[in-house]
């Protein structure tokens, strides 16, 4: 069933109303090309106000140049070279007196504080500088340094000009020179700026220096809150609607490129693009109606001719049938209906595709929520599992250097294969939350200048059971991670070991021509055929499992170096020359200078007896860390609730805490924080926890921790955390 359409127009009708609308696109097109015009000199006048504001700039950086030219002059006088300070002091104040624009000169030590002001006797007291802030900044930059805006107690608005100066023992000092705002404003003066402008110049914090408008009554005032819009979006230079101080809407061009961190900003008003705007789209519509009119008429005149195109539509009548193309528009005269009609039908058509792109995007939509539903719950998942992996290992660990301070001679062997399986285990563990860590962009380095050669010495010589020869250099410097690199170097030698070496190089190299560090780590091993390289380092890609191979693993150790060594900004490539050649893996690393002053090693802490609290719910882990902290010879109390924590620490006063997170009756960050403020700052916490990513070590800090360790946590880590000076966070 077709809808109505309404009744069909004659011709003549339908000539009026194609002309109409034939003139329609030349109006909206004009109508365009005036708007263009109209932004065409809008652009125009910014980007010449653009280039005044740099102009002005340039010249206004030149005026405070010279001002720190002439307190340089000042400050190579022979008086304060020979640290006469009250002969400088006659020297400054002559000179300060003798430039009109100078309120005075100051001179204030290395340490801030002020000798003496040209504007009062010498010897009197000199008070707080006006503008601490520059005068903190010329001492750590040791460059010239232009402060803000300020008015003195007299009411004077001024600004201090400071350089850093030295005499001949050494002695450093602030030479400062107090100017006046109008200095600047002269420079607005001598410029051939338009008449109707306003130019000012802003200081570094936002506040009026000089304005060619009303000086007097907006210098030190903030900049309205759209200029200061304009500059956040724009950034160091830009151009945009503003309003000025009056109110005024105006057109704003700034230039904050100055070396002294000043801004200069040219106003103009907005009314003339708008003006002209409005004259041009006027005289076009006037002659868009006179055009109209001439149109009509000459439709009634030429529909005679247009019967001729009737002509044309039965011959594409024909063309149909004999199946010829042709080509006729939409139109609603009735001999074109059926065409109408059939471009319908294609219009129903694309409207029934459009339904099932419609669907199919929908269906896309609900994919990708559950995909990222399913990627939340990995994360979480990854989480507990880290957490839940980690407190069991913990009274292992415990129980096991237990042991080991025991060592008893007959359980010696089994303690080391107990260990070295604990070693794995938490390495596995450890694996499993850095690939997700690294998937999910959250795997963060501490980078500092590193001796890699050490680094590397101190791993290899912490892996006594294994084959290895090292080849280094005595020192060879880089920016890097010193933890993260040595898991790198630590999964690269397991990976060895797990695939059959009984001889494994390791060798370190600077290639200064490259400009990077190159460590090889070379076995002899089942080595790799060309589809196993191509796929060494993706995750969870493992190789067949072979008889020579030692243990087991998750293939997530080459993917983690790989990460980790590309974070440093390096590269680690892969080679071997076949099945049973071994094979051979090189990292390469950006080289570093070495730093200028190598930090000394910290003093040996001797270690000490403390009272201390253990509170955690796993009553195995709390007791052989218990156990283990009193072979150490501490007194230690233990609780498994956070409320038998708080009667345990009122009835002995603990000097250190070490506090489980998951409690079962108050989480451990809110009994640190019931712990600090019934114990005060001197109580040293400690937590101790199954997470141990890096959120859960910033929330650790924030709520009052001291350091955090990660379960299972070592002998060593134990020793550390009991020593008052030691870092934080350790993982």
């Amino acid at each position: 069933m077709h809808a109505h359409r309404g009744r069909s127009l004659p011709l003549r009708h339908l000539l009026i109303l194609l002309t109409a609308i034939g003139l329609l696109p030349l109006a909206l097109l004009g109508i365009w090309s005036i708007h263009v015009a109209s932004e065409y000199r809008q652009r125009e006048q910014e980007r010449a106000m653009l280039d005044l504001s740099r102009a002005l700039s340039s010249a206004v950086d030149a005026e405070l140049d010279s001002t720190v030219a002439s307190l340089s002059t000042l400050a190579r006088v022979p008086a304060l070279m020979e640290g006469d300070l009250r002969g400088f002091y006659e020297v400054a104040r002559a000179y300060a007196q003798s430039q009109p624009e100078w309120l005075g000169v100051f001179l204030a030590d290395d340490t801030g504080q002020t000798i003496f002001r040209t504007t009062m006797p010498f010897g009197s007291p000199a008070g707080e500088a006006a503008d601490p802030r520059s005068l903190r900044l010329a001492l750590s930059l040791h460059r010239p340094v232009v402060g803000g805006i300020v008015r003195g107690k007299g009411g004077r608005a001024a600004v201090p000009v400071r350089i850093p100066v030295s005499d001949n023992r050494g002695h450093g000092y602030v030479l400062s020179a107090v100017i006046r705002p109008d200095r600047i404003v002269h420079v607005f003066e001598r410029q051939r700026a338009p008449s109707d402008s306003v130019i000012g110049a802003i200081d570094a914090y936002g506040r009026i220096v000089a304005r060619s408008r009303n000086q007097d009554l907006f210098v030190t005032q903030q900049i309205t809150p759209g200029l200061q819009d304009l500059m956040r979006r724009q950034g160091p230079e830009g151009a945009g609607a503003t309003h000025t101080k009056e109110g005024d809407p105006v057109t704003t061009a700034y230039s904050s490129l100055s070396r002294y961190g000043w801004t200069v900003v040219v106003n103009s008003p907005a009314a003339g693009p708008r003006t002209a705007f409005l004259q041009g789209m006027g005289t076009y519509a006037a002659g868009v109606g006179i055009s109209l009119a001439i149109c009509i008429a000459l439709a009634y005149w030429l529909s005679w001719r247009i019967v001729a195109a009737f002509n044309h539509l039965r011959r594409a009548a024909a063309a149909v049938g004999a199946g010829r193309p042709f080509s006729v528009p939409h139109s609603r005269i009735r001999e074109l209906g059926r065409m109408g009609r059939a471009l319908e039908a294609a219009g129903h058509q694309r409207a029934r595709h459009e339904l099932e792109r419609s669907r199919l995007l929908a269906s896309l939509e609900d994919a990708l929520e559950q995909a990222r539903r399913a990627g939340q719950a990995k994360d979480e998942f990854l989480a507990v599992l880290g957490h839940e992996l980690r407190n069991p290992l913990s009274p292992i660990v415990a129980s096991l250097d237990l042991m080991d301070m025991r060592d008893e001679p007959g359980a010696r062997r089994e303690r080391a294969i107990m260990r070295r399986q604990l070693t794995h285990l938490k390495r596995l563990v450890d694996d499993l939350l850095d690939v997700s860590r690294i998937a999910s962009g959250k795997l963060n380095l501490h980078l500092r200048p590193l001796d890699l050669a050490d680094t590397v010495r101190h791993t290899v010589a912490a892996l006594p059971g294994l084959a290895i020869t090292l080849e280094a250099p005595d020192t060879l410097w880089i920016e890097g991670d010193d933890s993260r690199l040595v898991q790198v170097l630590n999964n690269l030698l397991s990976n060895a070991a797990r695939f059959g070496s009984t001889a494994t190089q390791v060798s370190l190299v600077a290639d200064h021509d490259a400009g990077h560090a190159r460590l090889r780590v070379e076995d002899n091993g089942i080595g790799m055929d060309a589809s196993l390289l191509s796929r060494v380092f993706e995750p969870f890609y493992q190789a067949p499992q072979p008889l020579a191979r030692h243990t087991g693993g998750l293939g997530l150790g080459l993917a983690i170096v790989r990460k980790i060594v590309e974070l440093h900004g390096g590269s680690v490539s892969a080679a071997s020359a076949g099945p049973d050649q071994g094979s051979r893996f090189e990292v390469l690393l950006p080289l570093a200078a070495a730093p200028a002053r190598l930090a000394t090693d910290a003093p040996v802490i001797a270690q000490e007896s403390w009272r201390i609290l253990l509170v955690d719910d796993n009553e195995d882990a709390a007791a052989g860390t218990g156990t283990l902290l009193r072979q150490l010879g501490h007194a230690v109390d233990i609780a498994h609730k956070a409320m038998q924590a708080l009667a345990a620490a009122r009835a002995r006063p603990p000097e250190i805490a070490i506090l489980d997170i998951g409690l079962p009756d108050m989480d451990g960050y809110q009994l640190a924080a019931a712990l600090r403020q019934e114990h005060g700052k001197a109580l040293r916490l400690v937590a101790l926890s199954g997470y141990g990513q890096q959120a859960d070590i910033e929330r650790a800090r924030d709520a009052g921790f001291d350091l955090h360790l990660t379960k299972p946590a070592s002998l060593e880590d134990l020793v550390c955390a009991l020593q008052p000076a030691s870092p934080a966070p350790v993982t």
